[in-house]
């Protein structure tokens, strides 16, 4: 089977550990890593792994057009703008890592196949991957009023791009929490947290649901779609049982990461690469169904 080759913009972390993830994939092939400082050990470890390396940016990257099929971006909401501009004109599918959110919301336990028809899919957060699949699954068994996510992260896996997406992330999130996970309202907030040793990403949710009464179809669903997200993220896992007071329910959850760049503790930037990995999958299969 022939598969979409890749074009990974932005030689960062996350960018390096999808690089990783896509050299595991059964329908895409890795062919591009493309960052702007020639040192970045992305770039480095691309060129040692024999992947096209380019240091310069958007505009070499779209001056190889033969070279890709697919563009990830792992670089920044603002970057982005420019990005799906250039890479739009070239006809060429992408999905967006960033949280500009130009493109519709996948998370893939929830609507993976969904708006897979778009040219560009944005992978809301890291916040939203890990669990927005949670408010979906309640949704799907009681509307729910209200919806508010706490992600606290290790300070040591927040990289630059992170660090300058913060506001993103909150806007994005709680817009997703919406959109994908059901929630009348969403709220999200971050937390960086310094401690050392790292602390691995833990995430906990409050949903309000519009009535009370279901329970056990409540934790049924919930335990559900960890199943559902243990299929990409093996690391995804609840951190004690759900509790459900009322209408009020509080789910706690911890993700690992599976070590491929990252140590362990960077669930957050795991989770990231795991679900863009998922889509990509994903589309690649579609475009040999549509061959």
């Amino acid at each position: 089977m022939k598969k979409l080759k890749a074009a990974i913009l932005g030689s960062g972390n996350i960018g390096t550990d999808l690089m990783y993830k896509l050299e595991r994939s059964s329908y895409v092939e890795m062919s591009v890593m493309v960052g702007i400082d020639p040192q970045s050990e992305g770039l480095l470890r691309a060129k040692e792994r024999g992947y096209q390396a380019l240091h310069t940016g958007i505009d070499g990257l779209v001056a190889v057009p033969e070279a890709f099929d697919i563009v990830f971006d792992a670089t920044t909401a603002y970057a982005h703008i420019e990005h799906a501009r250039k890479i739009e004109a070239l006809n060429k599918r992408m999905i967006d890592l960033t949280p500009a959110a130009i493109g519709p919301f996948v998370v893939p336990a929830a609507n993976l196949t969904q708006h897979l028809q778009q040219t560009n899919v944005n992978m809301v957060t890291c916040g939203g991957q890990a669990t927005i699949p949670i408010v979906y699954a309640i949704n799907e068994v009681v509307p729910l009023d209200y919806a508010e996510i706490v992600a606290t992260v290790s300070s040591a896996s927040a990289g630059p791009g992170t660090r300058a997406n913060i506001d993103e992330f909150t806007r994005t999130t709680a817009l997703a929490i919406e959109q994908v996970g059901g929630a009348k309202k969403g709220k999200a907030i971050i937390i960086l947290n310094p401690a050392e040793p790292p602390i691995m990403m833990r995430d906990t949710i409050h949903v309000l649901t519009s009535e009370e009464g279901h329970d056990v179809e409540i934790v049924e669903a919930i335990h559900n779609i960890v199943k559902v997200v243990q299929q990409y993220v093996p690391g995804y896992r609840l951190k004690g049982m759900p509790i459900v007071e009322g209408k009020k329910v509080t789910i706690t959850l911890e993700v690992e990461g599976a070590g491929d760049f990252f140590p362990s503790y960077s669930g957050n930037l795991d989770i990231m690469t795991a679900a863009a990995a998922k889509v990509a999958d994903e589309l690649a299969k579609m475009a040999v169904t549509a061959q």
